[in-house]
């Protein structure tokens, strides 16, 4: 097991932005001599002051004494002169995403630091293996990808190039553990694990807008409330920029060879040339600003009365929404069936199921009843506030009111959208399986890594393998056929990872 970089050695950071001072910060405070390195004079005294205050909010919280932020500042300083990192153990660039930089970069360097220094690149989107490329030592190269506020968010990303020293990444998996970090190890790839693993859940979510199946808020809402995501994909959109994200979505999809799964979403690219780049423009999705009022979902008004109703005794899933419905002083009668091949809910004319990848348009005809109405998946259906409902076009009003006064009666908002091809969540979530199971067919992540990842990194309470887990993966590879059967798209392929799961019945996680 390789041995972390100890405190005392030096290590230098390239650029004095929100990225290199934070993670000075982080080097700083773990006990490192660091050296914060900017062309610029009034970067590093921002720097300073940013890190100065960062360790000041600390103190005042209790996490830190007086004593200890004053020493931790006084372990870095700042230079404008590269030589001054001639004596690191470590070097981290953190300059702009610009590929003929950082090489221009890392070759300087190269000149300058001692042959046993680490070269490490905080980039989020370059190629590692192209970063190292002509270098004389690219064995030294790895990435050391941050999230931002480095500080506080926990996740590493350590990643390989084709030509990195595993010990190289090993002694950084070491070091960030005593850093206080918690690292995962990814191969160079477009995106590396959490900006690859995440496309899928601004694309869906596009594809959603685009077939107006419903609005931005509501939107949000369904993925925040139902699909237990910390944030909405448009308001997080608006977070972190139209335009940013917008230019990773080209990066992902140039660098994958023009892969129709990763392809730009016209909508956003519309938003994009309007100007309207979310919270720092003041509109995206959503409008922002003094005296704006926060967008609100669309929920079905109040229907009644409600209709006698019965089901199955063996729902699955489904099963905490009867018991809310219960709860709620509807009476509901168990019906007894060996044939759990059409589990269902029967709410007056209405027959509920949930979906499966299909729209309840193809599947009343495919299972002889017009009144089909399709419910989303929630990550809790015992908790969630709202359930996501979808009418076949054969579905009568009578039996369309049965079902929105059934849960209305258990308490439950119902939320309608138009009768899409996989809904909102079900189809989100089996894309973003199918993409953390493309990452580990091709060895860039373990499985245990993926998930990390993506619940450090996103902040998602339920990653993609747990998910895959608890659905089963049988059931998602089945999504993914229905909705390639759907649209004739290849977007929709199933990974072998799941399609070998599929068939052996086997789970992600042991």
């Amino acid at each position: 097991m390789a041995e972390p970089l100890f405190p005392g050695t030096i290590v230098s950071v390239v650029g004095a932005g929100t990225m290199g001072s934070g993670i000075a910060h982080v080097a700083a405070r773990a006990g490192h001599l660091v050296v914060l390195f900017d062309a610029q004079p009034e970067a590093l005294d921002r720097a300073r002051k940013a890190i100065a205050k960062d360790l000041a909010f600390l103190v005042s919280k209790q996490r830190l004494d007086a004593a200890e932020a004053e020493a931790i500042l006084g372990r870095i300083t700042m230079a404008s002169d590269l030589a001054a990192t001639a004596r690191s153990a470590l070097v981290i660039e953190a300059i702009a995403e610009d590929r003929a930089a950082k090489r221009s970069l890392f070759a300087a360097l190269e000149a300058i630091v001692a042959d046993d220094c680490i070269l490490a690149t905080n980039t989020s989107s370059i190629s590692i293996t192209d970063i190292a490329a002509g270098l004389r030592l690219p064995g030294r190269v790895v990435g050391m990808h941050f999230f931002n506020p480095a500080p506080r968010m926990a996740l590493v990303e350590v990643v390989d190039g084709l030509q990195t020293d595993p010990q190289v990444a090993e002694t950084l998996i070491a070091t960030c553990k005593v850093w206080g970090k918690t690292p995962v190890r990814a191969k160079s790839t477009p995106g590396f694990i959490v900006n690859r693993v995440a496309r899928p859940y601004y694309g869906e979510s596009m594809r959603t807008l685009a077939e107006g199946a419903t609005d931005p808020a509501t939107l949000d809402a369904v993925l925040r409330d139902c699909g237990a995501f910390p944030m909405g994909p448009c308001e997080l959109m608006d977070l972190i920029g139209l335009d940013v994200n917008l230019m990773v979505s080209r990066s992902v999809f140039e660098a994958l060879g023009g892969d129709r799964r990763y392809a730009p979403s016209l909508v956003q690219q519309e938003l994009v040339r309007a100007g309207r780049h979310g919270r720092k423009t003041g509109y995206g999705f959503h409008r922002y600003g003094e005296g704006v009022a926060a967008p609100v979902p669309t929920v079905e008004p109040p229907r009644g009365p409600v209709p006698p109703t019965s089901s199955h005794p063996h729902l699955g899933l489904l099963e905490p929404l009867v018991k809310r419905i219960v709860a709620g002083g509807v009476e509901v009668q168990h019906v007894t069936s060996d044939d759990r091949s059409h589990l269902h809910l029967q709410a007056g004319a209405a027959r509920l199921m949930l979906g499966d990848g299909r729209t309840a348009t193809q599947r009343a005809v495919e299972e002889g009843d017009p009144d089909l109405v399709l419910i989303d998946l929630a990550a809790d259906f015992a908790r969630t506030p709202r359930v996501v409902l979808a009418r076949a076009d054969q579905c009568s009003d009578a039996a369309w009111r049965d079902a929105v006064a059934t849960f209305q009666a258990g308490g439950i908002d119902v939320v309608r959208i138009d009768d899409i091809a996989g809904m909102i969540v079900i189809r989100t979530v089996a894309m973003l399986v199918n993409e953390a199971a493309d990452v580990v067919t091709q060895g860039i992540a373990t499985v245990e890594d993926v998930d990390t990842a993506m619940r450090l990194g996103t902040g998602w309470t339920v990653p993609p393998f747990d998910w895959a887990d608890r659905m089963g993966a049988k059931w998602v590879a089945m999504v993914l056929d229905h909705l390639r059967n759907h649209y004739g798209e290849e977007r929709y392929r199933v990974a072998p990872a799941l399609q070998r799961r599929r068939w052996s019945g086997g789970k992600f996680h042991a």
